[in-house]
């Protein structure tokens, strides 16, 4: 009985514990369960969906790119895209072998695509409507479309270094690039689901749209970018530089309303151009700026009280300094003699600007330099901005303080050049430049708005008028003098910069020529800077060459501004005539020098050597500006006095190739209109009297 009852209870024990057992299994299924059914849930459902469904990315619309006057500057259009899913691809080999031939893409290539282990895969990208509609003829199983946008810049390579380009997928360049995160948008997608197979279940496809990219709306003005680029690219032709530069503000808010440099390259082929071509020189570039650095010697000179315009000072031609001999540009003739201060700014006196430089000293005239923003990036919404580089004040002696008062021995970007003049025009105030006014959603809702920033005063008002003065003098009587305009008074300054070569040297022969004025003075509404780098035809003064280029744009740009002429005093309504100096037996720099405040341009005809003839001729009285041809001994063959080498006749007029063909004794066969683009002998070619010179003339933005 004892014996039955142990039993008994060992039987219940071991049911109680199975029992447990069972009840702690059954709790953790059950809590198991739960967290699956309830904690779980979204995750499992998520991996479930991707097991089910396969999507296609379908890409936003890229953001459009507006001037100021909301006209297109780069766009977006709709092209498509092969996709391929290769689980639903039947017969991979047949099908690579249909697609090869439309595609324009090797057989083997297709193959490796359709047949990778992925959902889908895309075939080629951005496709030709024509080749879109062969592939959809062919209806082969497991191939498809996808939407994407293409890239489009309507108006070619105007604006290119500045908007830049887009790659496959992304902002590659300029403020495609620098912009990116709000132009791009976000990608949808096209979602269907598939069987255990990977093929799709029909008539279940979902779509989910892309956000499109926001759109820019810039200060940049077409018209006036168009009348920019179209003189560079006419100096281009002319006087055959390596580059030519500008930048066009207002002076009163920062607003770049034009900038450009060439060559530049077509966005809509931009890899048919050199690299060096994708960016915008006068913001990431630097250079020794040369006499248009001396607006801020002379700056700081009057507003420390150390300038007097009546002042009087001898100019030898050459000062020492620290051991170093620095000649004025006049040395060869014994050097400017004694000249007022003003003579001084309006001649560009080098050696009056370092004694300006000396009574600053170098700490106050390195405060100027810095306050004036040179030394640190100008702040403007573009990849790549140079700093330029000053001197250090540790790295500052007698010599560094003489050179940096003329412009030499320091760099600088044209932005910053512009922005501290800008600081002259408007009264002492250097502002930020800025390149987009507004941004937007594409249904018009503005996400941000731009408007004029004063980082510093830098000069007093007085100051600037004072300066603005005397920079209009120069345009009035000084180097600025083929600036002028008539009707509109003009404040300027000129700039010939010899160029550094390896090892800091400076190159003989090799130049930047400058120029940057405002107008009108009495209420400036348009600053402007010119570059012209290396030029290799042409007079290597920026008086003859950039001087100019800015009266052509300055004209065009006052006038479609609709910004009208000055009432002037009456002692400024003179008939502006000048008088032909006689310019026969003078090296090309000798008749330079003679009319760098002359009011006259020099044309030349020939390479090298001494002016034999000039048209007009000495004592002629002629108008403002005329352009002076003269002819260079080189034209004419030392062997054979019958035969002239026919010279480069491109960017030239119409009337000038007349006029000097038939100089030479030859007939010109003109074509088009506009200036020379081609010339046929080409230049160099001997000719005799009375041969044919076959001329083409077109616009420089053909």
């Amino acid at each position: 009985m004892a014996r039955d009852t142990g039993s008994n209870l060992q039987m219940r024990r071991r049911l109680l514990f199975i029992f447990f057992l069972s009840a702690v299994l059954m709790s953790a299924l059950v809590f198991r369960l739960g967290y699956v059914q309830f904690v779980m849930a979204e995750e499992l459902q998520l991996k479930a969906w991707e097991q089910w469904n396969r999507s296609i990315p379908t890409r936003s619309s890229r953001g459009n790119i507006y001037d100021r006057n909301e006209h297109l500057l780069a766009g977006s259009a709709t092209v498509e895209t092969v996709v391929a899913v290769p689980p639903q691809v039947d017969d991979p080999r047949q099908t690579a072998r249909s697609l090869a031939p439309v595609l324009d893409m090797s057989e083997e290539r297709i193959y490796e695509l359709i047949t990778q282990d992925r959902a889908a895969v895309y075939v080629k990208r951005k496709i030709e409507e024509e080749a879109a509609k062969e592939v959809r003829l062919l209806n082969l199983p497991g191939i498809t479309f996808t939407h994407e946008t293409k890239r489009f810049y309507p108006n070619g390579s105007l604006l290119s270094q500045l908007i830049g380009f887009v790659g496959m997928d992304q902002g590659w360049a300029g403020l495609e690039i620098y912009y990116e995160e709000m132009l791009k948008g976000r990608d949808g997608n096209i979602v269907f689901p598939t069987d255990n197979k990977g093929r799709e279940v029909p008539g279940v496809r979902r779509y989910i749209p892309p956000k499109e990219g926001m759109d820019l709306y810039l200060t940049i003005d077409e018209t006036i970018q168009f009348i920019v680029e179209r003189e560079l690219a006419k100096a281009m032709m002319e006087f055959n530089p390596e580059r030519v530069s500008a930048i066009a503000v207002n002076p009163k808010t920062g607003e770049i309303l034009a900038i450009a440099s060439k060559p530049d390259f077509d966005p809509n082929n931009y890899n048919n151009y050199d690299k060096e071509y994708w960016r915008l020189f006068p913001v990431t570039d630097t250079f020794e700026p040369g006499s248009t650095f001396k607006l801020i010697t002379l700056s700081a000179a009057i507003e420390e009280n150390l300038y007097n315009e009546n002042d009087h000072f001898y100019c030898s031609g050459a000062a020492t300094v620290a051991g170093h001999t620095i000649r004025c540009w006049t040395s060869d003739r014994g050097g400017h003699g004694s000249i007022s201060y003003l003579e001084a700014v309006l001649g560009s006196c080098n050696p009056a600007f370092m004694n300006l430089g000396d009574r600053l000293g170098a700490e106050r005239m390195f405060e100027y330099v810095r306050a004036f923003g040179f030394g640190s990036r100008a702040g403007v919404d573009y990849p790549g901005e140079g700093t330029g580089l000053i001197f250090r004040p540790e790295q500052v002696g007698p010599l560094e303080l003489a050179t940096t008062s003329f412009g030499q021995g320091i760099s600088v970007t044209p932005l910053q050049q512009v922005m501290a003049v800008a600081a002259i025009a408007n009264g002492g105030y250097l502002l930020r430049p800025y390149l987009i006014r507004e941004i937007k959603e594409v249904d018009g809702e503005v996400v941000e708005q731009r408007f004029p920033e004063v980082i510093r005063q830098v000069i007093s008002k007085d100051t600037a008028a004072r300066v603005t003065a005397i920079m209009e003098e120069v345009v009035i009587q000084g180097s600025g003098i083929n600036a002028a305009i008539e009707g509109y008074r003009i404040a300027g300054k000129t700039g010939t910069a010899q160029k550094v070569g390896p090892g800091g040297v400076y190159l003989s022969g090799d130049y930047i020529l400058s120029f940057v004025g405002f107008a009108p003075v009495e209420d400036p509404q348009l600053l402007l800077y010119i570059a012209v780098d290396g030029a290799k035809r042409g007079p290597q003064w920026g008086s003859q060459i950039s001087a100019p280029i800015s009266h052509a744009i300055m004209k065009d740009v006052l006038s479609y501004l609709e910004i009208p002429p000055t009432e002037l005093a009456e002692d400024q309504k003179e008939i502006l005539q000048v008088e032909v100096p006689d310019l026969k037996g003078l090296t090309v720099d000798e008749a330079g020098a003679l009319l760098d405040t002359g009011g006259l341009l020099l044309k030349l005809v020939g390479q090298k050597g001494i002016i034999m003839d000039q048209t007009p001729k000495s004592g002629a009285e002629v108008p403002l500006q005329t352009s002076i041809i003269v002819y260079l001994d080189d034209l004419w063959s030392d062997e054979d006095p019958g035969l002239v080498y026919l010279p480069e006749l491109k960017g030239m007029g119409v009337k000038e190739v007349g006029e000097i063909l038939s100089h030479l004794g030859l007939r010109m066969e003109p074509e088009g209109s506009g200036i020379v683009i081609t010339q046929e002998p080409s230049a160099g070619t001997r000719l005799r009297e009375n041969s044919v010179v076959k001329v083409r003339f077109s616009s420089p933005l053909h």
